[in-house]
């Protein structure tokens, strides 16, 4: 891949100050070490916030195991009880703005936080025309990217189900073997086939999981309130996710290093998957999440399959254009760069656009409750 010293620069590495003790400190068996105890509090309340996330994260991919059957995932619902606020939410502010920012001030350390926590949070959802989110992972991801996303939602009194797309999270699949995007969806067009008559979700798609939720737009719109596309790929017709990703071509190196070429059916055949090198995931995906988040997906992610990423999409006004869309920006996007966001946004623009300050590709992981609060906002706004 190259010397990667001279495509990144050094990163400065602030020094901590030194902190002077007095020279007639005690060391005596009986006198007290104060300055071990801060430490030693500190590092304990750390430990015990990141092994509860840990053990958040761990649930959930037991939960979605336990839900198996013959090899095939099932799609993970976390949402066997619902939990409701105790009053409405405030009115909607006057004015139409096309686009609309997160507040929030920008942290890489973005801790999980409850509900009541958080701004705006008090809804009833009963009034909504759904409260319940069908999550569509991008590329590599699976259903265990949006556990904090899960989590948030359902304290808030709203149901949400993540799938894992064929060949992606704990699905089985050879990914090497998916040869159509029709194939790789059908964990998402299966649980839309399913839903009840009459029933609407709120499909979320991040990354290459924006072309799925668009294919599933077209195959299901009256089952389908809205559609919310977080730093995703929203394609025109007769586009592919390889034809967007060209538009970028030469101005991203980051993600031309990344790629690794997977040739399961021998180099003299076209690739069958594309693979993201570790050393980068990083750099080109959580340049602002947290540690133990990138940690999760360096040992979480999977190769990423060639076929559908290929294949054009058929939309047409009838279906696809007739459901509602949304777009969330992430301006520190390294992997889908907000250049290229506003380049489709432009070609196939959404009923209203939202940017999400200070988010990584990533957002899930680097600002969990400024999506959270967006998505909810989503939800909320009525029909024209």
């Amino acid at each position: 891949m190259g010397n990667l010293c001279t495509c990144f620069a050094r990163k400065t590495v602030k020094k901590r100050p030194v902190t002077k003790r007095l020279q007639n400190q005690q060391t005596g068996p009986n006198s007290s070490n104060r300055w071990t105890r801060v430490r030693s509090s500190r590092k304990d309340k750390l430990d015990d916030a990141l092994l509860q996330e840990q053990a958040l994260a761990a649930a959930i991919l037991f939960r979605q195991h336990q839900q198996q059957n013959g090899g095939v995932s099932l799609p993970f619902d976390r949402s066997a009880s619902l939990r409701y606020p105790n009053s409405s939410s405030g009115s909607k502010k006057a004015g139409q703005l096309p686009r609309s920012s997160s507040s929030r001030a920008r942290s890489l350390t973005d801790p999980l936080l409850q509900p009541h926590q958080l701004v705006n949070q008090e809804v009833k959802v009963d009034n909504l025309e759904t409260n319940h989110f069908v999550l569509v992972h991008g590329g590599g991801f699976g259903a265990w990217c949006w556990y904090k996303t899960i989590a948030l939602l359902e304290e808030g009194g709203f149901k949400a189900t993540a799938v894992d797309l064929t060949g992606s999270g704990i699905h089985s699949f050879d990914t090497n073997g998916i040869t159509s995007l029709s194939q790789y969806v059908k964990p998402l067009t299966d649980f839309l086939e399913k839903l009840s008559e009459g029933e609407k979700v709120i499909l979320v798609g991040h990354d290459f999981g924006g072309a799925c939720v668009s294919y599933a737009m077209e195959l299901f719109p009256f089952k389908i309130a809205k559609a919310v596309f977080v730093a995703a790929a929203m394609l025109t017709n007769g586009q592919s996710t390889l034809d967007m990703f060209a538009q970028q071509a030469g101005y991203n190196d980051l993600l031309r290093q990344a790629q690794i070429f997977l040739y399961a059916n021998g180099n003299d055949h076209p690739p069958t998957a594309i693979d993201l090198d570790k050393s980068l995931l990083r750099d080109l995906l959580f340049n602002q999440s947290p540690s133990k988040d990138v940690a999760l997906a360096s040992v979480s992610m999977r190769p990423i399959p060639f076929a559908p990423v290929l294949e054009k999409l058929s939309l047409s006004d009838m279906k696809y254009r007739s459901v509602r869309r949304f777009y969330i920006e992430t301006p520190e996007d390294n992997a889908i760069p907000l250049m290229l966001q506003e380049s489709m946004i432009n070609s196939n623009p959404p009923e209203k656009v939202f940017r999400l300050k200070g988010a990584d590709h990533s957002p899930f992981f680097s600002k969990p409750q400024a999506l959270h609060k967006l998505l909810v906002e989503i939800s909320k706004i009525p029909s024209p």
